[in-house]
């Protein structure tokens, strides 16, 4: 297991020790993804968090008629998981989808708790990571209230170049709430300009 990412990513908002390093890296699972393979399913106990290490992840809601509405994208150093689910150990509101062949390491809820015992500084980053999806979260709402399709595309964009160019356009009009024909015509009109 590579885990140097992970590290970099944990050492962005707390330090380790060697010890407390490895006593982390010792409870995480890693998991090979292809492309289309489901981590998660609508009505699966979610049991784990996910960090991307290399590839792309979609989370996404489908109601009972089958309409897909994506709620996140996860990827290279990223985490993802069913929030409100993972945390109250409920089945899963959510599909996680890998949109490419992609690696994950996995924690289970009860060694997330463990950890936190027996390496406090753990909840301090896990609080973080929390504040900075919220934030993340609520000015998508925001911009979902307030743009118009056109500008919430053109913030996608810059926010996310990379993977802009790794997501169907299905995908990015499911997640901006438009249809595949809509986000056409934005792009379209966009080239006319």
């Amino acid at each position: 297991m590579n885990d140097s990412l992970i590290l970099k990513n944990i050492s962005q908002h707390i330090s380790l020790s060697d010890e407390e390093a490895h006593y982390f890296i010792s409870l995480l699972k890693e998991r090979k993804i292809q492309k289309k393979e489901l981590i998660l399913k609508q009505q699966q106990l979610c049991k784990e968090i996910s960090f991307v290490h290399s590839g792309i992840l979609r989370a996404f809601y489908m109601d009972t008629a089958g309409k897909e509405s994506t709620i996140m994208f996860a990827m290279t150093d990223w985490w993802i998981t069913d929030m409100y689910c993972f945390v109250n150990q409920k089945p899963a509101m959510l599909n996680i989808e890998a949109l490419e062949d992609s690696v994950v390491f996995q924690l289970k809820k009860d060694d997330l708790e463990e950890l936190y015992s027996k390496v406090p500084k753990f909840e301090r980053f896990f609080r973080i990571m929390m504040q900075n999806a919220y934030t993340r979260e609520q000015l998508r709402i925001i911009e979902n209230l307030s743009l118009s399709a056109e500008e919430r595309y053109y913030t996608f964009i810059q926010k996310y170049p990379l993977a802009a160019e790794r997501i169907t356009q299905k995908q990015i009009a499911s997640y901006l709430g438009i249809t595949p024909e809509f986000l056409s015509t934005i792009k379209t009109n966009k080239h006319k300009k």
